[in-house]
């Protein structure tokens, strides 16, 4: 049995195939980001996953595609964490960008961004992933990614910058209690899934000038940080993947625009396109 899995810091989706790679079930479990979540705890939230154990002696492969797997230590940690679980398996860790890549584009050159939870961006030219810098994480970098809008709509209610009617519903919404906030940013797990939490909330007011005016200025910081550093032109394919991307496609496809560039496609989960990938018909 093989198991594919898109690990992001939220969520993470398996989907095991038999030795003729026809689909035997899909599930979830929490995310996996060996980077922000404990070694205990990635080994509780797999075990915890009746699915994945039931299985776990006949699986003979794993290609784990995850957030926080871009630098050898975390990558290191899931690599035990995964086989010391799944004993008999050949696990093959990378980058959730790789698995980004082969659920955009396959094996065509093209501009691929993830706009998640946390973000980043590449270059991919036919073989090879291009990075233009290691990603630092939801703290120093991740623009417009959840945990991005998330700092800003905590900071602009408290500023009191946020309009009366957003601010009453966003108060409704969440625990905005200061010591509540201080706790889960700095005393809990996954830091950065409790500041995504909240850009869930634009979705409500998504046609709001306030929360377009947040959104737009996000995405640009992007666009200069994380697409327009590697100098490619507007004939150049563009894909994103990701759910902040997804729902808020038409903002994203303006700023693309005014930055000389065109989006290809936005997806919002790529396992499926992944799947293709590992099956041979996703070229």
């Amino acid at each position: 049995m093989i198991l594919i899995a898109d690990g992001g810091s939220t969520k993470a989706d398996w989907i095991a195939l038999d030795k003729d790679k026809n689909e035997v079930f899909r599930t979830r479990t929490l995310g996996l980001n060996p980077a922000v979540v404990a070694e205990e705890e990635l080994h509780n939230r797999i075990i915890n996953m009746f699915q994945l154990i039931s299985v776990k002696d006949d699986v003979t492969e794993i290609h784990f595609y995850g957030a926080g797997c871009g630098t050898p230590k975390p990558t290191k940690i899931l690599e035990d964490v995964l086989q010391n679980i799944f004993t008999k398996a050949k696990v093959h860790i990378a980058e959730d960008m790789l698995a980004a890549v082969y659920a955009a584009t396959g094996n065509n050159p093209a501009l691929v961004c993830i706009i998640g939870t946390g973000s980043n961006s590449c270059y991919f030219d036919g073989k090879d992933v291009q990075m233009k810098v290691a990603s630092l994480g939801y703290i120093l970098m991740d623009e417009a990614s959840g945990n991005y809008f998330g700092k800003i709509l905590i900071r602009e209610y408290y500023y009191g910058k946020m309009p009366q009617k957003i601010a009453v519903k966003f108060a409704q919404d969440f625990n905005l209690d200061a010591d509540y906030i201080k706790l889960n940013l700095y005393r809990t797990p996954n830091p950065n899934m409790y500041l995504a939490s909240f850009a869930k909330f634009m979705f409500d007011f998504k046609e709001d000038k306030y929360i377009k005016r947040i959104i737009k200025k996000g995405f640009q910081e992007f666009f200069k940080y994380r697409i327009l550093p590697f100098e490619k032109d507007a004939a150049t394919p563009l894909y994103f993947i990701g759910s902040i991307s997804y729902y808020f496609r038409d903002i994203l496809e303006k700023v693309a625009k005014k930055n000389n560039h065109q989006l290809t496609d936005v997806i919002q989960r790529p396992i499926d396109n992944l799947l293709a990938y590992h099956r041979g018909n996703r070229e």
